[in-house]
């Protein structure tokens, strides 16, 4: 429920706004950290090997592969840190956002998994997004110096 005069939504348990005002930035932090050092877990074995998914993404279109899979290697796992300490935080996420998109696609299509083979990708792309859009909090590198992409 909306307070219209305030603009503000009225909480059931109103005690619980102070919890919530307390946590909010904390937790936003939480979901980026979280999200890079996954990216960067997921990463890690194509940047010890930048040329390993030559072959996959060339099996999805993607031409020369030599160029697109170090370029894979280094969004998920460089990408990742970046999301991670929030530097740089909105151009590592829409690179991020990209590439969980195109994971979307090999699931769900080429793969023919449907929503079952890429829900992952799709609530992935989904957080990424969201850093895409709101950018890095106060709990980042991005706001100690002072500056945002």
């Amino acid at each position: 429920m909306t307070d219209l005069a305030s603009g503000r939504s009225r909480l059931i348990v109103p005690r619980l706004g102070g919890i919530y005002d307390t946590l909010g930035e904390s937790a936003e932090t939480l979901l980026r950290v979280v999200a890079g050092l996954l990216l960067v877990t997921h990463g890690y074995g194509k940047i010890l090997n930048p040329f390993g998914a030559v072959g996959m993404v060339e099996s999805l279109g993607f031409y020369p592969g030599v160029f697109w899979s170090p370029l894979l290697a280094a969004t998920e796992f460089f990408g990742g840190i970046l999301i991670a300490i929030g530097l740089l935080t909105r151009p590592a996420a829409f690179a991020a956002t990209i590439v969980l998109l195109v994971t979307v696609y090999f699931h769900g299509i080429v793969r023919a998994e449907g929503l079952g083979g890429a829900e992952k990708s799709i609530l992935w792309a989904a957080i990424t997004f969201y850093f895409v859009i709101r950018g890095a909090n106060r709990q980042s590198v991005d706001a100690k110096l002072g500056r945002q992409f």
